[in-house]
């Protein structure tokens, strides 16, 4: 993105959006919190990884000073990578507006995604359009399921977003079901469905996946509920299969699997405007933008 649409809207928040926004700020200081230490850095909270898994990031502290400098963002940056951890932060720009410039000043590089939310104290789209469907357009929607810790589907469905991330977009793209069943053999594949069954076990995550014919996954996500607010995360749709709807059945899944366990506001990052179109399609809206600041891509 360039930018342009943020810096075009207003940076204050309507009065609801602030609610939303605060809730948000509180389910983003937890999460972390179940596999990461913390460090206090200024106006900063420096999240570090307990054990394996992905590495974390710095985000403005709740409640904080709300003023940053250039020199706030080094001395982060500095212990990022004294313990060898990526040199990235994370943060609403709707809810901490001072912070992209100092981020800016160091020489990272900003890049922005619509920040979406839906309020499941209504009906949702979704539902109103299944039972207008009819039993006949039920038959043809590819199953969904919601993975147990040992359910055999779950290497692929860990595995399943590797390959969609690495052919980004939403166009059709060339690793199907053959690339998935090489990638469920690769050396990774154990310790991250172990990792996975660990969260799913601990309630941290629930991860869900569309079936196909041959019983293997097509498309897979996660939802990750803290009290009553889920954060919708990695669905992604195996690259060959794009553009059957398969996204969009897996997330309505997931809105009314959290709705179900009660969930009261479920939320996401879109990686683009494109995608965030689809997160529209299955009711929700946007509200803010949401930032990750990391080093420039070389080349």
């Amino acid at each position: 993105m360039d930018g342009s649409t943020m810096r075009d809207a207003n940076d204050t928040p309507t009065p609801g959006s602030k609610d939303v926004l605060a809730r948000l700020e509180t389910y983003y200081d937890a999460v972390p919190r179940f596999s990461a230490t913390t460090e206090e850095h200024g106006p900063f909270t420096l999240f570090v990884r307990t054990g394996q898994g992905w590495h974390y990031y710095g985000r403005p502290t709740p409640g904080g000073p709300g003023v940053f400098t250039a020199a706030d963002v080094e001395r982060v940056r500095a212990r990022q990578r004294e313990i060898g951890a990526p040199e990235s932060f994370e943060w609403v720009h709707e809810t901490t507006p001072g912070l992209r410039a100092a981020v800016e000043a160091t020489g990272l590089e900003v890049h922005e995604h619509p920040l979406l939310v839906l309020d499941l104290d209504e009906p949702s789209p979704a539902q109103a359009t299944t039972a207008d469907a009819g039993a006949e357009a039920a038959v043809d929607e590819p199953e969904v399921r919601v993975l147990a810790p040992d359910d055999p589907l779950l290497p692929a469905a860990v595995m399943l977003p590797h390959l969609a991330f690495a052919e980004a977009g939403t166009r059709v793209g060339t690793a199907g079901p053959e690339q998935l069943a090489e990638a469920v053999r690769g050396p990774d594949t154990e310790a991250a469905a172990a990792r996975m069954a660990g969260r799913i076990t601990a309630g941290r995550t629930v991860l869900a996946a569309t079936v196909g014919p041959d019983g293997a996954p097509t498309a897979s996500g996660c939802h990750q509920p803290v009290g009553e607010v889920s954060e919708i995360v990695a669905v992604a749709t195996l690259p060959a299969l794009r553009r059957r709807g398969l996204a969009r059945r897996l997330t309505s899944h997931l809105v009314e699997h959290a709705r179900a366990t009660g969930v009261r506001t479920v939320f996401l990052s879109a990686s683009d405007d494109a995608v965030a179109r689809l997160y529209e399609s299955v009711g929700f809206r946007r509200i803010a933008t949401a930032l990750i600041a990391e080093p420039p891509t070389e080349g």
